[in-house]
C-alpha cells in the first residue's frame, strides 16, 4: 500500500481546481454513513469488539478497486501530525483524528475517495471532486457502496432507511456539502442575509472543517441536514439548486463592487499582497484571510489566473500541521507563524504587483482614474 509521504506529496485535484471552475465552490464533497448488521456501534463497542470489526472492514475496504493502490493505516500507527494534516486535507473528521486503537483510515490515490473506519459509524465514505460536482461525487461513490454492501452485511431497516449512530444520519446516510468562497458578499455586508436565507430552508452552514469550526478565509461549507424521508436525488438536486444560486450572488457581489468601489476592492487586494509578501510573522487566521483576497484579485483579473491555483495551494500548506510536516518537528505556535510567513514569501517571490487597471471582468477600464477624465 502507499506511503503517507506519498499520499501528500502531491496536492489532489480537488485541492488545486484542475480542469474545474473553482472560483466560487471550490470543492463538492459526499459522505455516506454506514454500519453493520449485529455487530455493536464503535461507541458502544468494547476494544475487543471495535477491533474485531476493523478486522472484517478493512480487507472489504482494500479490495475496492480504486483503493488497491491507495494508502491504507490503522490510526494508532499515525502520529498527531499526521493525523492533522489528514484532517486539513479534508481525509478524516477531527473525531476520527481522535480515535486511536480499532481505527483506520483508507484513501485513494488521487485522495477523491477516502473510507473512515470505525469512526462515529463502522463506515464514514467520502468522495471530493473540483468544483459543483455533486451528481458525479455521489455517483462515483455510491458504485463502491453497492460494491461493498455485497460484501458486508449493512445495518438496514425497509422502513428507516440505513440505520446510523446519530439519529441525524438515519435513512440515507448521505451528507451533501460544497465549499465556497464568498469574500464579494462579505466584502458588501450580505453575507448574514444570504446565509440566513439559506439556514431558512433547512441547510446548515458551517466553517472549514465542519460542524462547530468558524470560517476563515472567507470559506463557508453549505450541506443538507435532513437524512430522512427524502431520496438522495432530492437531496442532491436541492442543494445543486440553492449552491448554485448562492455562487450567482456571489458573482453579482463582485461585479457590484467594482462598479461602485472599485478603490476599496483595489485596496484590500494590494493591502494583502503587501503583507503576504513583507510579513516575516503571520497567524493562520490572518494569512487565510489576505489569501482569500489574494484568489479574489486573480478571479477579477489583478492577477493572472493561475494566481488562482498559486492560492489555493496556499490555504493548504500554510496550515498548522503542513507546516510541521514540512519542518519535520514539533513547533511552537511563534514558529509556525514565522514558517508560514517564510513560505508565503517565497512562493509570492516572483508574482507581480495587482495590476489596478481592470474593473469589470469583461476587461472594461472605463472606470479607472487614466480614463475618466480626472486625471
Amino acid at each position: 500500500m502507499m506511503r503517507f509521504s506519498t499520499l501528500i506529496k502531491y496536492p489532489a485535484d480537488w485541492m488545486t481546481g484542475a480542469n474545474a471552475d473553482n472560483s466560487v465552490v471550490l470543492t463538492s464533497r459526499i459522505r455516506l454513513a454506514r454500519n453493520l448488521r449485529d455487530e455493536p456501534f464503535p461507541g458502544w463497542a468494547t476494544r475487543e469488539q471495535r477491533a474485531s470489526t476493523l478486522e472484517e472492514l478493512r480487507p472489504a475496504v482494500e479490495a475496492l478497486a480504486p483503493m488497491k493502490d491507495g494508502f491504507s493505516q490503522a490510526l494508532g500507527d499515525l502520529s498527531s501530525v499526521q493525523k492533522q494534516v489528514l484532517v486539513e486535507r479534508h481525509l478524516i473528521s477531527r473525531e476520527h483524528a481522535a480515535r486511536g486503537d480499532g481505527s483506520a483510515a483508507v484513501i485513494e490515490r488521487r485522495q477523491m475517495y477516502s473510507l473512515m473506519l470505525n469512526e462515529e459509524d463502522h463506515l464514514r465514505m467520502q468522495a471530493i471532486r473540483p468544483g459543483l460536482e455533486l451528481r458525479e461525487a455521489y455517483e462515483g461513490l455510491s458504485a463502491l457502496d453497492d460494491e461493498l454492501a455485497q460484501a458486508l452485511p449493512y445495518a438496514f431497516d425497509p422502513k428507516l432507511g440505513y440505520l446510523t449512530t446519530c439519529p441525524t444520519n438515519l435513512g440515507t446516510g448521505l451528507r451533501a456539502s460544497a465549499m465556497l468562497h464568498l469574500p464579494g458578499l462579505v466584502l458588501s455586508d450580505q453575507i448574514g442575509q444570504v446565509l440566513q436565507a439559506v439556514n431558512k430552508i433547512g441547510l446548515a452552514v458551517r466553517g472549514i472543517y465542519g460542524e462547530g469550526t468558524e470560517s476563515l478565509g472567507n470559506l463557508y461549507q453549505i450541506s443538507n441536514q435532513s437524512t430522512l424521508g427524502e431520496s438522495e436525488d432530492t437531496i442532491i438536486r436541492r442543494l445543486e439548486r440553492v449552491i448554485s444560486q448562492v455562487a450567482e450572488h456571489e458573482r453579482n457581489a463582485r461585479e457590484k463592487l467594482l462598479e461602485d468601489d472599485p478603490d476599496m476592492v483595489a485596496d484590500k487586494i494590494g493591502r494583502a499582497y503587501g503583507v503576504l509578501r513583507h510579513a516575516w510573522v503571520i497567524d493562520s487566521k490572518e494569512a487565510l484571510n489576505h489569501v482569500s483576497l489574494l484568489r479574489l484579485g486573480a478571479d477579477l483579473g489583478f492577477f493572472a489566473h493561475e494566481t488562482m491555483r498559486l492560492a489555493d495551494a496556499l490555504l493548504m500548506d500554510i496550515q498548522p500541521a503542513h507546516l510541521q510536516l514540512h519542518s519535520g518537528r514539533k513547533l511552537s505556535p511563534e514558529e509556525r507563524d514565522a514558517i508560514r510567513a517564510e513560505i508565503i514569501r517565497s512562493r509570492l517571490h516572483s508574482l507581480p504587483p495587482p495590476d489596478i487597471r481592470p474593473t469589470t471582468r469583461n476587461g472594461d477600464s472605463s472606470n479607472t482614474p487614466e480614463n475618466s477624465g480626472d486625471a
